[in-house]
């Protein structure tokens, strides 16, 4: 018992021996790391000194770009400048008083029913199609279509268009984000102009061909570049019905991140131009890029003044299931609407994408077929393999029937004998060339088709509203209006969020991404609403008491149009979600400073 008290006691003392000397080793080795540090610790410690340098300077320049800020806004305050005549603003008298322009009653009357909005009760009309109810029932899996990889086999009858003829509109058009993989700028400089100079020369040189166009940002930069001579050009081209301009807003805009004030300030900035430079008001809406859909969107073109409207980036599940069903076209309604107040006849695009070999028909193989921009020589081709052939005497009744085909087989998605044909991709139509090809080519097949009466189909080219009055009357409606008997499509409510283009592919990313420019954006946005408020009230006080004299509105008016149009650039469908290259988005942040400098100085 004393022997293992003692072998105890001597493992003990052995223990502590060993731990303390583990402890004045690792001192002594601190100490040496102390009084002399290693190289990788003196790189460490450089590194770190470089970066905070780096900080400091940042600091420094944040703080002298803030005073730059503060001068320039107090420079713009004090900026007086003489009135001047513009429309009736404001004019001066003979005694160098301001004379009143009559305005409309400043008091705007409320409708109590509109008080009482969020009080009312709803409940879901028995032939509304939910889409949270068609979420429940998908399985969201993606097996193998075939051909058309997202969908199914498509068949039918060759004696199906006996009775009733196929009628094919095929719309050229030409996708132009402003901005994405390069600035605003850039785009216009290196492919917009020449598409929007080529579509004069092209257009005129035919009456059978048509084109659409929506980004009105870029439409109105080239206006200001170009002749009376082409402007009247132009304005021909749209009485006769060759050019449509399609939703109208300064942009295609994101639909998710959005807010509903943006939304609405781009689309009347865009409808307010046309309004006065071209004297249209657009009929139809196009949004054929936008990651997702939104029924805001929807209302606020039906409110507008739009009667109908195409989208095409929904989920591939939802486009399968809508396809089985015939129900790719339909009045979306509002979820609180009881009525049909608020309904908007829709299209949704079938397939994978708005390109060419996506849009012809089910398989994209022979689509890209009929892109005659991929003819053998140029820069693109089909990644099929299969080329397009220029349509010729010998080969126009085999092309013409291989493309029939996939029309006949399109039109089985939907519940009438009237079939959309997209015919462009994004910045398409840049070369005199590729104008050429597309419409020469398209012209020979479509003659072919609509001169053997035995195939039962008349094919042309058509703005979007065309096909829309086509379909319309093809179902017994009105121009604008609803069905004048039963409509044949049925009413849908609810989102089509979140967007995913192949398997668990979910576009879902750009809803958080670059969150500092989607913070700025709101600012700004409220930022800009206050200063046209303040315009508005200093512009009344000023016509009822002729004080100050020297206000100057024209001048204020025109910056706060300048601030709402690169503000309203940035609902771009690219811009807000943060999509585009860093460089692009810095260009975005640079035209942000107008809007800042203009609310501050309002």
């Amino acid at each position: 018992m004393k022997l293992g008290r003692h072998f105890t006691v001597f493992g003990s003392a052995i223990f502590c021996v060993v731990v303390f000397s583990l402890y004045l080793m690792l001192d002594q080795l601190q100490l040496d790391h102390i009084n002399n540090p290693s190289n990788g610790e003196r790189f460490e410690s450089g590194q770190l000194g470089i970066l905070q340098d780096k900080i400091d300077h940042l600091e420094r320049l944040l703080e002298e770009n803030n005073k730059i800020i503060a001068n320039i806004r107090d420079s713009v305050i004090n900026l007086r400048p003489p009135v001047k005549d513009d429309r009736g603003f404001l004019e001066a008298g003979n005694d160098s008083q301001v004379l009143m322009v009559p305005s409309a009653p400043l008091i705007v009357p409320i409708d109590l029913e509109d008080c009482q909005f969020s009080a009312q009760t709803y409940s879901k009309a028995a032939d509304t199609v939910q889409m949270l109810d068609v979420y429940d029932l998908l399985s969201f899996d993606n097996p193998d279509g075939g051909v058309w990889k997202q969908g199914f086999d498509i068949s039918y009858e060759e004696n199906e268009w006996d009775d009733e003829p196929l009628q094919v509109i095929v719309v050229p058009h030409s996708h132009n984000d402003p901005g994405w993989l390069k600035t605003f700028d850039d785009y216009y400089r290196d492919q917009t102009q020449h598409i929007l100079n080529n579509m004069v020369v092209k257009l005129h040189e035919d009456k059978r061909r048509k084109m659409i166009w929506s980004e009105i940002s870029y439409f109105s930069k080239w206006w200001d570049n170009i002749d009376n001579q082409k402007k009247d050009a132009v304005k021909n081209l749209i009485e006769r019905g060759q050019l449509e301009i399609a939703t109208g807003g300064w942009v295609m805009p994101d639909e998710a991140n959005t807010h509903y004030f943006a939304l609405i300030d781009q689309l009347l900035e865009g409808h307010q131009w046309l309004e006065r430079n071209l004297g249209v008001k657009p009929r139809t809406g196009w949004a054929v890029d936008p990651f997702g859909h939104s029924p805001t969107q929807a209302y606020l073109l039906k409110q507008a003044g739009l009667s109908n409207m195409l989208i095409q980036r929904v989920h591939y599940s939802v486009k399968k299931q809508f396809a089985s069903q015939k129900t790719l076209e339909f009045f979306w309604r509002q979820n609180w609407d009881q009525q049909s107040s608020t309904d908007i006849l829709c299209h949704m695009m079938p397939f994978y994408s708005y390109d060419v070999p996506h849009t012809c028909g089910p398989d994209p193989k022979i689509c890209c077929q009929f892109d005659f921009k991929r003819l053998p020589g140029g820069r693109i081709s089909c990644p099929w393999r299969v080329p397009p052939q220029a349509i010729t005497n010998d080969n126009v009744q085999q092309r013409a029937l291989m493309l029939l085909d996939q029309y006949r087989k399109k039109s089985k998605l939907f519940r009438t004998k009237v079939v959309l044909v997209p015919l462009g991709d994004d910045f398409r139509y840049t070369e005199a060339q590729e104008w050429d090809q597309q419409f020469n080519n398209y012209q020979k097949l479509f003659d072919y088709m609509n001169s053997h009466p035995e195939l039962h189909v008349q094919a042309q080219f058509g703005t979007i509203s065309d096909y829309f009055e086509i379909l319309r009357k093809n179902v017994g409606m009105d121009k604008v209006g609803m069905s004048v008997g039963m409509s044949p499509f049925p009413v849908l409510s609810g989102d089509f969020f979140t967007y995913a283009d192949r398997d668990d592919h979910y576009w879902s990313g750009y809803f958080t991404s670059r969150p500092f420019y989607k913070l700025l954006d709101r600012t700004l946005e409220s930022h800009l609403r206050a200063a046209e408020i303040l315009y508005s009230l200093a512009f009344a006080s000023v016509r009822k008491f002729g004080k100050p004299n020297n206000y100057p509105a024209v001048e204020n008016y025109k910056l706060l149009t300048a601030a709402r149009r690169n503000l309203g650039l940035f609902q771009h469908h690219d811009a807000i979600t943060g999509t585009g290259k860093d460089w692009v988005v810095v260009d975005y942040g640079t035209r942000w400073s107008m809007v800042e400098m203009v609310s501050s100085a309002e």
